[in-house]
């Protein structure tokens, strides 16, 4: 009977053992897959990274924030500032009933052409979408810093679209 006994404890130890020596070398094979797997989505996130901010530097390369020429004509007063005091001044003018007057065009569907979006080009432009809600279009935007401070603005070119936005 004792016999028995260490042949099944002598057979449950090595069942153990086989056990273990096949969970820890599949476990080492499964992290060095997974590492591997983790290593290669990493390096496709930095590759995808890297090239969707060369595209927003592509986007943004004409703006006042990457411009040093126009930063620079700014000397002493804070570029960023200004560009909000271009984009609120120009919104503003929204509130006229007849509609934006930069743009030079009539309303066609009987609702004032309105600005939406801007973006400060440089130190002396701006361009923006503008709409009435069925028709839409951009206008460039000459714009000027008075002496006193104030945004005067001058309408270069403004372009309707001749579809409907709807």
């Amino acid at each position: 009977m004792k016999k028995n006994l260490y042949l099944y404890l002598f057979i449950f130890s090595l069942l153990i053992n086989i056990f273990t020596y096949m969970y820890f070398s599949n476990r080492l094979a499964f992290e060095e897959k997974r590492n591997t797997s983790v290593s290669g989505k990493i390096k496709k996130l930095e590759d995808s990274l890297a090239v969707n901010k060369d595209l927003l530097e592509r986007a943004n390369y004409f703006s006042l924030n990457q411009n040093l020429n126009a930063r620079n004509y700014f000397r002493d007063q804070d570029a960023d500032q200004i560009a909000i005091k271009v984009r609120d001044g120009l919104y503003k003018l929204n509130n006229n009933e007849a509609g934006n007057p930069l743009i030079t065009y009539p309303s066609i569907n009987n609702a004032p052409f309105r600005i939406n979006k801007i973006k400060v080009l440089n130190n002396r432009w701006v361009i923006a979408d503008f709409t009435d809600g069925k028709m839409w279009g951009e206008v460039l935007i000459k714009y000027f810093i008075e002496d006193n401070g104030e945004v005067s603005y001058e309408t270069v070119e403004t372009l309707v679209h001749t579809h409907s936005m709807y």
